[in-house]
């Protein structure tokens, strides 16, 4: 009898124990934050002057990652914190069963013109430049390394980043946020002195970043073929300097997005969508509220036709709302705002005519907003440039 009652007892602080743990799990709204180091193993990645690209780039990540740890509200998630091989589709599936809020590559850069130097900061993006194809090409080159990739990878060449619009893309979901957390990365490497090549962030095909469903980017972090950066790169003091540069930027990005406190949103969890509901997902309407404010700020904008194609220029996303007046803006008027998913999405003018747009951007850019973007609606629906441009 005794032995029944311990056995009973027993079993009760058991399912305790458990629910406690269930709820603790549940209440956990910490910001997760992936990062991924890129190459590994047997993947080398660049190698000039004795500086190793996938060395440098692990290096950097758990220094990243130490820093990140020291804060309380936010969940690091490492694709690996050795010296091993990681197949790149497998570095976005981690990201997405962590249900992690972004996705972070770095990488090192390299140019057989040893004179080249300063960092890049990429998002997934089908732009079609040259050089950011290349840079693509020459990251998406390493599935070459792994076991059965062609089945693996069907439909894509690693030589020909294009084929990649054939497969299931679902850039413009995160797009926004992806140039957000770019352009606070940027921000704090110009900080350093570090050159920003290109003026600005970049779209190209990464494989590295195209499955992983949550803003995420790329960073090349400087080029050790240049003797000077790659030398500053491969020591401690280089390092840690670019380490509390990126875990500033993704502290700013949490800060903006989700408050000091923990990453408490309604959005649905990466690991509950699918590549095709999330393609669904980027092609439905918007449903937001936008308001357009005329340049004197008394009186709203004419209503425009929704079955015309409209062009406006994205120059900001954010989780705080903001008066729709000139000073919050750097001086520009005719702002309109969206509001979705927990972000306010801030965009100056509207026209119907694509070159008219185009010189809104370089106004919008001429005021400071050098990662602003142009973005196009059809019947009150978000639609690629492309197609608008068609």
């Amino acid at each position: 009898m005794k032995n029944s009652n311990n056995d009973k007892a027993f079993k009760v602080l058991l399912f305790l124990s458990f629910l406690v743990s269930s709820l603790s799990f549940g209440q956990n709204t910490n910001f997760k934050v992936t990062l991924d180091a890129g190459h590994g193993g047997h993947d080398f990645g660049a190698v000039y002057n004795g500086h190793v690209e996938k060395n440098i780039a692990l290096a950097v990540v758990l220094k990243v990652g130490k820093i990140l740890e020291d804060n309380p509200k936010v969940d690091v998630i490492y694709t690996k914190k050795t010296d091993i091989f990681v197949d790149l589709v497998e570095r976005a599936n981690i990201a997405n069963r962590a249900d992690a809020n972004i996705f972070v590559s770095i990488h090192c850069n390299a140019n057989r013109n040893t004179d080249a130097d300063g960092t890049e900061t990429y998002v997934m993006g089908m732009n079609k430049i040259a050089s950011n194809l290349e840079a693509a090409k020459k990251e998406n080159s390493v599935i070459t390394l792994e076991k059965d990739y062609k089945r693996k990878y069907e439909g894509f060449d690693p030589n020909s980043p294009e084929t990649m619009i054939g497969m299931t893309l679902m850039q413009e979901e995160y797009l926004d946020n992806s140039i957000s957390l770019a352009s606070k990365i940027e921000n704090e490497f110009e900080g350093l002195g570090k050159r920003i090549r290109g003026g600005g962030v970049k779209q190209a095909p990464f494989m590295v970043l195209h499955k992983a469903y949550m803003p995420r980017v790329l960073i090349e972090m400087g080029f050790i073929s240049n003797f000077d950066e790659g030398n500053r790169l491969d020591s401690e003091e280089g390092q840690n300097e670019i380490a509390n540069a990126i875990a500033n930027a993704i502290i700013g990005y949490k800060n903006e997005y989700y408050g000091t406190g923990g990453a408490e949103t309604t959005e649905p969890k990466p690991s509950q969508r699918n590549s095709e509901s999330s393609a669904k997902d980027s092609e439905a309407p918007i449903k937001t509220k936008s308001v357009t404010e005329s340049v004197d700020n008394r009186k709203v904008a004419p209503k425009q036709d929704n079955t015309q194609i409209l062009f406006k220029v994205q120059i900001s996303a954010s989780g705080k709302k903001m008066d729709l007046q000139p000073r919050n803006f750097k001086g520009l008027n005719n702002i309109s705002v969206d509001y979705g998913n927990n972000v306010y999405k801030y965009m100056y003018g509207e026209t119907s005519d694509y070159n008219e747009s185009k010189n809104l951007l370089q106004e919008a850019k001429a005021k400071g907003y050098s990662s602003a973007f142009l973005i196009a609606f059809k019947n009150g629906k978000k639609i690629s440039i492309q197609e608008a441009i068609k």
